[in-house]
This record gives C-alpha cells, sequence and structure tokens, in this order.
C-alpha cells in the first residue's frame, strides 16, 4: 500500500492581505456608499423609485458579504465571496442593461445603473477583478508535495 505524500505547508496569506487589502478598502467603501444612500432613500424619498432604491440596498448587502468573507478569509470564505463576486457580475450586467433598454423602470439611478457609471464604472470593474483575485488565491494555496525520501530531484 503506497503511503499518502506529505505536503509542505506554506505560510497562507488571507484572501484580504496584500493585494487583496485594495479589494477590502473598496467593498468597505461601497459596502458604505451603497448601504447609507439606499437607507436613506427607502426612508425619506420611498415613494419616489423603490425599485432602484430596493436594488441599491441588494448591492450593499452584497458588498458587505463579499467585505466579511475577504476579511475571514480561508477556503469557505473564498468560495462564498466568489459567488458573491458573481451576483454582483451579474447584478450589475443585468441592471446596467435595463438602465439603458428600459430607463422609464429606473426613476432614480441605483449603484448598478449604466454599468455604475454614476461610480466611474467601479461596481463593473470590481467584481471582475475580486473573481480574478479569488481564484489566483485559490491557486496559491494549494499545498505543494515534498520530495519522497530517496528521490532525486528532476532534472538531476
Amino acid at each position: 500500500m503506497a503511503e499518502a505524500q506529505p505536503t509542505q505547508e506554506k505560510p497562507r496569506r488571507k484572501i484580504g492581505e496584500g493585494p487583496g487589502r485594495l479589494l477590502v478598502s473598496l467593498y468597505g467603501l461601497f459596502t458604505v456608499a451603497a448601504g447609507s444612500r439606499s437607507v436613506y432613500q427607502l426612508i425619506a424619498q420611498y415613494h419616489k423609485a423603490p425599485l432602484s432604491y430596493w436594488l441599491s440596498a441588494f448591492a450593499a448587502v452584497v458588498y458587505a458579504f463579499i467585505l466579511v468573507t475577504l476579511v475571514r478569509g480561508g477556503e469557505s470564505a473564498r468560495r462564498i465571496a466568489l459567488a458573491c463576486c458573481g451576483v454582483e457580475l451579474a447584478g450589475v450586467l443585468v441592471v446596467g442593461t435595463l438602465s439603458i433598454v428600459t430607463p422609464s423602470w429606473f426613476h432614480d439611478q441605483t449603484v448598478w445603473s449604466y454599468y455604475g457609471a454614476g461610480y466611474v464604472c467601479i461596481p463593473l470593474i470590481l467584481p471582475v477583478t475580486g473573481i480574478l483575485w479569488l481564484r489566483r488565491a485559490a491557486r496559491q494555496s494549494e499545498p505543494e508535495p515534498l520530495p519522497q525520501a530517496g528521490a532525486q530531484p528532476a532534472g538531476a
């Protein structure tokens, strides 16, 4: 029976460290911006454009989930963040397209209207960047097998 190869444990970097800190900062900023804006609008201007304000509130919740998972780190948090980034990207694409095709549905802008044009298109760029970072973080976290005892290194 063959023995399982031992794995070399590298110190694992949390997904919110290194370049991930920029993502954490941006998701924190967007959580606060979209959340506070939507709460105010839902309270003070609900009658004006409820669909837009609820979509902004939903965006804030998605941003908050991604923020928490990036800070928490770990494989399960990475998977949740990846799924949330997918939801975010789908939301930006659907709401962005609908805001162009059927502007009468949106009596006020959401965070995702016109693909986030009101926020310099960061809502469109952020999930793509997040997905790329999270996929890269998955590859980096895979442990490398140790060479077997008595085996010669490759190329020797």
